[in-house]
């Protein structure tokens, strides 16, 4: 399939807009007792609990797979009145030599939460075309249901655009039926206006969805989602993440179809913090945690610090 990308030479970025919508985004308050909870909540459910360690054993991946199930202690959730509501992580992440390990505990545990596998090199991407799709395709085998991709970051850093978009492309259809996210490692693209780049020949290329530790405006092209990634530890941390994608993207986009948080630790503390929220109201806490978080209104929750959805002067992204 040919692409045409003469145009992504155009592409500027006004990075003055992005860190002073990035220094906004550090001055918003913190959400305290039952919205707190609710939002805490809503944040597990979009995890991508994770473990990708060079002494990652069978036992220690079923661990986590237990721990995916019942992310929050039972006594807290029965206290919050939340315990029949089904809450778990959105998937695990494992490398390829686990996801078998992944799948039967799952299984065992009679959960249908989805096992995702990094492949295609990660986490330098350097590796052959042929070996990443040939890791991917063993990743499916196995039985993930995600593949999380990585790029060969020196494609981007040379300017070899469609050479990008065709890997991608290969990728995606390796991944037949198994949905596919994109890791950007953003942190080491060289610039803003790289990352936007990169993230457009993502999309371009069907992935689902881009991952990367930054964010940026989604146009409307099907099947896109949102993952950052790396460095997430703190409930803080999460809330701010949901808060941003709402603010930014809609409501509609706090659902793990669209958009994941990529953690190995947050869920310690997000327990902790859950533990020592305010005594809530059950009926108030349902009503926050429904499914279209109809009452999640920024309005009361950050007053004043409303965003405008203007792509290239907030966000700071423009093609010319």
């Amino acid at each position: 399939m040919a692409c045409k990308l003469g145009w992504i030479s155009k592409v500027y970025v006004n990075q003055p807009a992005v860190v002073r919508h990035a220094e906004q985004i550090q001055k918003w308050r913190t959400v305290k007792g039952n919205w707190q909870a609710a939002w805490l909540l809503k944040a597990v459910t979009c995890i991508d609990l994770t473990t990708l360690s060079g002494d990652d054993t069978p036992s220690n991946v079923h661990r986590m797979c237990f721990k995916a199930k019942h992310p929050i202690r039972e006594d807290l959730l029965k206290a919050m009145d939340m315990h029949d509501k089904g809450i778990t992580v959105a998937a695990v992440c494992v490398y390829p030599a686990r996801v078998t390990d992944a799948v039967n505990s799952l299984k065992a545990a009679g959960c249908n939460i989805p096992v995702a596998s990094v492949a295609a090199g990660f986490p330098s991407g350097q590796t052959p075309l042929e070996t990443k799709l040939a890791e991917i395709k063993l990743a499916v085998q196995y039985g993930a249901r995600e593949i999380d991709i990585v790029i060969s970051r020196s494609l981007v850093l040379s300017g070899q655009w469609e050479s990008l978009y065709e890997e991608i492309r290969q990728c995606r259809e390796a991944c037949g039926e198994a949905h596919m996210k994109t890791i950007l490692a953003t942190g080491e693209l060289g610039s803003l206006a790289n990352v936007y780049k990169a993230s457009m020949i993502a999309m371009m290329a069907a992935t689902l969805p881009i991952q990367c530790p930054t964010y940026q405006f989604i146009p409307n092209i099907a099947e896109v989602g949102f993952k950052p990634a790396g460095g997430i530890r703190t409930a803080k941390e999460a809330i701010t993440w949901l808060m941003l994608v709402k603010d930014e993207l809609g409501v509609e986009w706090l659902k793990p179809e669209l958009f994941r948080l990529g953690a190995s630790s947050l869920l310690e503390d997000i327990e902790k913090q859950t533990f020592r929220a305010e005594a809530l109201t059950a009926h108030d806490l349902f009503n926050a945690f429904s499914a279209n978080i109809s009452v999640f209104n920024l309005d009361h929750v950050l007053p004043g610090q409303r965003m405008k959805k203007n792509v290239s002067s907030v966000n700071g992204f423009k093609s010319l």
